[in-house]
């Protein structure tokens, strides 16, 4: 379980990406569980918890992406 005491989405949703299946915690937001290089919605999940889920998925997905180049 990686414990991040400040809330940086980027940096966390490298930590996902990278990583794949896990456990993490956010100082200040709480416990999350991630799958498949995603994190997963808790089951008792409030609107903070919904907020940095779809946050972090979708910086994980803009790092999918492939990036045009310049």
């Amino acid at each position: 379980m990686r414990i991040f005491n400040k809330y940086q989405p980027l940096l966390i949703a490298k930590y996902v990406k990278t990583f794949f299946k896990g456990r993490l915690y956010i100082h200040g937001r709480g416990a999350y569980s991630y799958a498949r290089g995603m994190l997963i919605m808790p089951e008792q999940a409030d609107d903070r918890h919904r907020k940095t889920v779809s946050e972090i998925n979708r910086l994980i997905g803009q790092l999918n992406s492939p990036q045009p180049a310049a």
